[in-house]
């Protein structure tokens, strides 16, 4: 890279430790660390919300599937915004209500203890895993280009991470990912530009290549789960993004950490307008990265032996002295957002739902002391896990869906039967949550036509991306038929039929009774 390159990459990881140095004097209490007293405004939370959904995984994955294929990856994103559109007006105001912290709270108030800590250690598990192989991807492709060391980017990024977000809490992490925000939208539009005018193609030629080809479709129409499919796409998409929007704590936090409820309104949908243009502008580069190589003539280098490898070698190779470095620290950046978010939530969890929990009393500022340690040790370990899937010998994608895949499955099924279903109690929860796990280890072991654990006719027989989709839905069926069999539990009075009761009797301030079922 350029020594401009260089330059403009350092100052960007200056600015954000300078952010975070600037806030750390206010974050005194643990509502100020997790929450910032609830002062964030509306256009921050959407802003910091595209900074954390959109990873370095989509700056890699994106561009690459389109240059390879078509615009499937971009179906999800299509059935997130009919999820913010069919959920947030409800499911915003009411977490707002019934959760003071941790979004886990209340699956305790609604099942007990027992489900509260198994979803606390279902997001930690599955982010554990995803901080080390989204910050693995990165400094394999970012190595693989520069060659800079593999370690050295895992370590001098993940130590700046920890600093600024151990320092200057969820304040620091907010606005931060503001800031990467505005430089991902710069980068993407330098390098559409770069693309669609460069003087080696015309950009008449150039569309009606991308045209011609289909290389905008979103998929084969054809209702068929055995391969990647349209449907595939969008059943994959509907229960990611409910799983995000209503039991994730990076999202989650975000609603508890705005002014007011219509500000938590206008932040998502601020950030669900945004991230759809930003994951089309990715599809839109990988298919005039497609188009640009074929017109002009260039070969890639051997060393390119993957699709994900073609828009940062076209970054380095292609992009002017400094409007490179522009885009790699949006790189850089998108995959810091997504770490930092990540260990505050983390931090949020072990405070709230173990060590607040397990040893009630404690004060304000050992609380604040655990969650600041819980940001340190996170960060490490994540790390760590990078590290280690560095030197593994191509297996860190299989171990990935495996782990999310059973660990992190089924938290939107277990938030619809705690939501929907009055009657349901502990034994209904639990009871769904063991039935998925079950469901989700054998699916996971046996896909792809049992290369993991081969079955024979056993095997699950459909597309991966429906696992999580099916383990969604079993555990809401099979919670709600256990629900209807088992005696009624004591009603915890925070479900969606109890919040429309109190807002219709108390328009203005509606209050719900929260106490937690005995199952």
């Amino acid at each position: 890279m350029h020594l401009l390159d260089e330059i403009v990459i350092g100052l960007y990881m200056a600015v954000l430790v300078g952010i975070g140095m600037r806030v750390s004097r206010r974050q005194r209490t643990t509502d100020q660390y997790f929450l910032a007293e609830r002062s964030i405004p509306g256009w921050a939370i959407g802003m910091s919300l595209l900074a954390t959904i959109i990873t370095s995984v989509t700056f890699i994955a994106y561009p690459g599937a389109a240059y390879a294929g078509n615009w499937s990856l971009l179906v999800p994103g299509i059935m997130f915004v009919l999820v913010i559109a069919g959920i947030g007006v409800v499911v915003v105001p009411f977490f707002r209500q019934v959760v003071a912290m941790s979004v886990y709270e209340y699956f305790g108030k609604r099942f007990g203890s027992g489900v509260r800590m198994y979803s606390s250690f279902a997001f930690a598990m599955g982010h554990f895993s995803k901080m080390g192989f989204v910050f693995y991807l990165l400094a394999l492709s970012v190595g693989g280009i520069t060659g800079w060391s593999l370690t050295k980017v895992i370590i001098v990024l993940g130590i700046i991470t920890i600093f600024y977000t151990l320092i200057g809490g969820l304040e620091a992490v907010i606005w931060t990912d503001v800031i990467q925000g505005f430089v991902l939208w710069s980068g993407v539009a330098v390098s559409i530009g770069l693309l669609l005018f460069s003087p080696r193609v015309h950009t008449g030629e150039v569309l009606h290549l991308i045209a011609a080809n289909h290389k905008t479709s979103l998929g084969s129409m054809s209702f068929d789960l055995h391969t990647q499919t349209f449907w595939t796409m969008a059943i994959y998409g509907l229960f990611f993004y409910l799983q995000k929007y209503t039991a994730d704590q990076t999202v989650v936090q975000r609603y508890l950490a705005a002014t007011t409820d219509r500000a938590a309104l206008r932040g998502i949908g601020m950030g669900a307008m945004l991230c759809l243009p930003v994951w089309t502008a990715f599809m839109f580069i990988g298919s005039l990265l497609w188009a640009f190589y074929r017109i002009t003539g260039e070969h890639l280098p051997k060393s390119i032996t993957k699709p994900d490898q073609i828009f940062p070698h076209f970054m380095v190779t292609q992009m002017p002295p400094g409007v490179a470095g522009l885009f790699m620290a949006a790189l850089f950046g998108a995959a810091m957002s997504m770490l930092a978010s990540d260990l505050n939530c983390l931090a949020v969890i072990v405070v709230e739902d173990f060590y607040g929990y397990l040893l009630p009393g404690r004060t304000d500022r050992q609380r604040l002391r655990v969650g600041k340690v819980a940001v340190a040790v996170s960060g490490l370990l994540a790390i760590a896990v990078a590290l280690r899937l560095s030197n593994s010998q191509g297996s860190a994608l299989a171990l990935y869906y495996l782990i999310t895949a059973v660990v992190a499955g089924g938290l939107a099924g277990l938030f619809l039967l705690a939501f929907l279903v009055r009657k349901a109690g502990r034994a209904a929860g639990l009871i769904g949550i063991v039935v998925n796990l079950v469901f989700t280890t054998w699916a996971t072991l046996t896909m792809n036509h049992g290369h993991t654990w081969n079955l024979h006719q056993y095997n699950y027989p459909w597309h991966e991306f429906t696992i999580g989709a099916i383990g969604n839905i079993l555990l809401f069926v099979v919670g709600y038929l256990a629900s209807l069999a088992l005696p009624a539990s004591e009603a915890s009075g925070a479900t969606l039929w109890d919040w429309l009761a109190q807002r219709r009797s108390h328009p203005q301030h509606p209050t719900l009774n929260t106490q937690r079922s005995n199952g």
